[in-house]
């Protein structure tokens, strides 16, 4: 399967150098020609998020969350647990 996708990317780049030869010499001009043919710039969107650089405020709240996930199961069959273990 890997091999079928890296085939499929080189046939795709071979297609693509292919038109950016083709598009640079009708223009008389360099290969960036044929890169903005296959590449377009596009803006990137002004951020509205108002979070602080560096903050780890959320990546703490999500570990708490985590943690309650894995520790309330364990914490409510601990008692079954201990009675089913051989002494």
């Amino acid at each position: 399967m890997a091999v079928i996708a890296l085939l499929l990317a080189l046939v795709i780049t071979a297609f693509a150098q292919i038109a950016a030869i083709q598009s640079s010499q009708a223009s008389q001009q360099s290969n960036i020609a044929g890169a903005a043919l296959v590449q377009q710039a596009t803006l990137t969107p002004a951020s509205e998020e108002l979070s602080e650089i560096g903050s780890t405020n959320g990546i703490v709240a999500m570990g708490g969350v985590i943690a309650l996930i894995v520790f309330l199961p364990i914490a409510a069959r601990y008692k079954d647990w201990m009675r089913a273990a051989p002494r």
